[in-house]
């Protein structure tokens, strides 16, 4: 059971003057993690994704909380760069400083399937697109950082990063629907994925060590991405993880605590376990690979090279 031992009542501090942009943040563990932060005075709080009346939603209830923060809906679809490109673009434009990124949304264990830039969908939607944000949007991170700010990206990953395919990414297939995994497909594409966050969030640390750059684990959480499951695995992940198994309330500690918590107890570009636990448990030889972080990268770079 991880420990829950982060209470986001008394221990975010105040957030006062700072800008907050959470992909995801129309549901789940995005919208919980608005909610939380909302309460402690940040300026703006900016909510991502394809819903429009699930962000009403998400805004009235941090209303309903008392908070004065400003609160906008960002439509942004992760699957497509276009749409990418655009939100982020106009966010720059319009978005005087940026503190904090938190890069929350994805989607897990899909059947075969490509985005419509032609990605292997779980890949496409939880690494490239947020990659092609990050790459938008560290301009105003670096802005913060070289301002004396306290600029943080945090990548949420997750212990199914060990579920990757042998040599943990295979390039040479992800314009493909990957359908060569035979056993456990669907998991081994969601691992190779969560294995990119956890890289990318690592070699960002590397390449702009001003900016404090993370990948954490939420836990496994009853969420959407668990609710949404096919009978069998939505059963098999409820059996396996009998008595851990968070409330949506617990599971958005982690990400909190990432993205608030005092800047010198958080070691950058490392990976943490709920809540504030840096953890080396689970990262096995693939995920600690510095020259596959590296490879994927430049490969990334180059792939969103006209973006």
């Amino acid at each position: 059971m991880p420990k829950l031992n982060f209470n986001p009542d008394k221990d975010i501090p105040d957030l006062a003057g700072k800008s907050i942009f959470i992909t995801g943040g129309t549901n789940g563990l995005g919208a919980q993690s608005a909610v939380y932060l909302a309460k402690h005075n940040p300026a703006h709080i900016y909510i991502s994704g394809r819903n429009a009346k699930a962000a009403e939603k998400v805004i009235q209830q941090i209303r309903d909380s008392g908070s004065n923060t400003e609160t906008t809906f960002l439509e942004c679809d992760l699957a497509s760069l276009a749409s990418v490109k655009k939100t982020a673009e106009e966010f720059v434009s319009s978005a005087p400083q940026l503190d904090i990124l938190m890069c929350n949304a994805g989607i897990m264990a899909k059947p075969p399937a490509l985005t419509t830039d032609g990605y292997e969908l779980q890949f496409g939607t939880n690494h490239m697109g947020h990659a092609l944000l990050i790459k938008k949007l560290l301009p105003l991170l670096e802005k913060r950082s070289s301002e004396g700010g306290d600029a943080r990206i945090v990548s949420l990953t997750s212990q199914g990063h060990i579920l990757h395919p042998k040599g943990g990414i295979i390039f040479d297939e992800l314009n493909t629907v990957q359908e060569n995994f035979w056993v456990a497909g669907s998991w081994r594409r969601y691992g190779q994925s969560k294995l990119a966050n956890l890289l990318y969030a690592r070699e960002l640390s590397r390449r702009y060590p001003g900016i404090t750059s993370v990948a954490i684990h939420p836990g496994v959480v009853a969420t959407d991405l668990v609710g949404g499951q096919k009978f069998l695995q939505r059963a098999f992940i409820r059996v396996s993880q009998f008595g851990t198994l968070l409330k949506l309330e617990e599971g958005a500690l982690n990400q909190v605590w990432a993205a608030t918590a005092d800047r010198e107890k958080i070691e950058n570009g490392s990976y943490y376990e709920p809540v504030g636990n840096l953890s080396q448990e689970w990262l096995g030889k693939t995920a600690k690979d510095d020259a596959l972080a590296k490879k994927l990268w430049e490969w990334t770079e180059e792939e969103l090279k006209d973006y």
